[in-house]
């Protein structure tokens, strides 16, 4: 695998409006609430991983961690910068924020270190399918374009650099267990943290249940998002022999961005 290519990305997010995917406040909800995650979740990854750099002796995979390292600060700085956003439009994100850390960081301290990298192992795989559907369901052109670019960038990066955080795993222990464990501690944190954001954010906008569930509805028509993350993530994930190189993707943002005349931003 190449070494993946740090970039950074200058985008005004002033002005973007309060429901930027297809002017839907649920699927806006959704996206927002991962968005939420994602400034702590990326520096979670990099200390994770870091702590086992020492142990990698392959000079390639090194550069390649170093690489995603980078990555993900950048990519950690813009979605911290697109929350000012969410607190221009009225939403209370801090105290969500607050807990949120203090919740990951407790759970991290007391986790072996070895789990807390099969966790990011597991979480890089998730993340590598959200960024691959992103272009491949048509939902990045239902976004308004200062998104779309931010979000096009993120997973364009997710990609290149998929599969580091597994084979730094790999290098360090090949126990299938620890591989499971990861995947068990990474779905229920995700899945746990992203559904608490989701929520927090719809109820500031007021929106009832039956409305919510109607359009989650018509949302899982257009793209199960869950069963394409969760489970068929899950089902992938634990094949003895996988690698998250199995999914071949690495010309699918390439064709994505020059097909929509978007350019990445120049390397870092």
């Amino acid at each position: 695998m190449a070494t993946p290519i740090p970039r950074s990305l200058d985008v005004d997010f002033a002005g973007v409006p309060r429901r930027w995917i297809a002017d839907s406040a649920v699927a806006t909800a959704i996206s927002n609430g991962i968005n939420l995650l994602f400034p702590h979740g990326e520096r979670f990854f990099v200390r994770s991983v870091s702590k086992f750099l020492d142990r990698v002796h392959d000079p390639e995979l090194r550069a390649q961690a170093r690489a995603f390292f980078k990555q993900e600060a950048h990519h950690a700085r813009a979605h911290e910068a697109f929350n000012t956003v969410l607190r221009a439009h009225g939403y209370e994100v801090d105290r969500f924020l607050a807990r949120y850390r203090a919740i990951a960081m407790w759970i991290e301290a007391r986790m072996p270190d070895a789990i807390n990298l099969a966790g990011t192992a597991a979480s890089e795989h998730f993340t590598a399918i959200l960024a691959e559907g992103a272009f491949t369901t048509g939902l990045l052109d239902l976004i308004e374009p200062r998104m779309q670019r931010l979000l096009a960038w993120h997973a364009a990066e997710e990609l290149e650099h998929k599969a580091v955080a597994f084979d730094v795993m790999q290098s360090v222990s090949r126990s299938y267990a620890l591989r499971i464990a990861g995947l068990v501690y990474a779905t229920i944190l995700l899945g746990g943290f992203w559904l608490a954001a989701t929520t927090v954010l719809l109820r500031q906008d007021a929106i009832g249940w039956r409305a919510v569930l109607r359009e989650v509805r018509e949302l899982r028509a257009r793209d199960p998002v869950i069963r394409r993350v969760f489970v068929t993530g899950i089902r992938q994930y634990v094949r003895r022999g996988f690698h998250p190189r199995d999914n071949p993707t690495d010309e699918l943002a390439a064709r994505w961005l020059a097909a929509h005349n978007i350019s990445l931003p120049e390397a870092a």
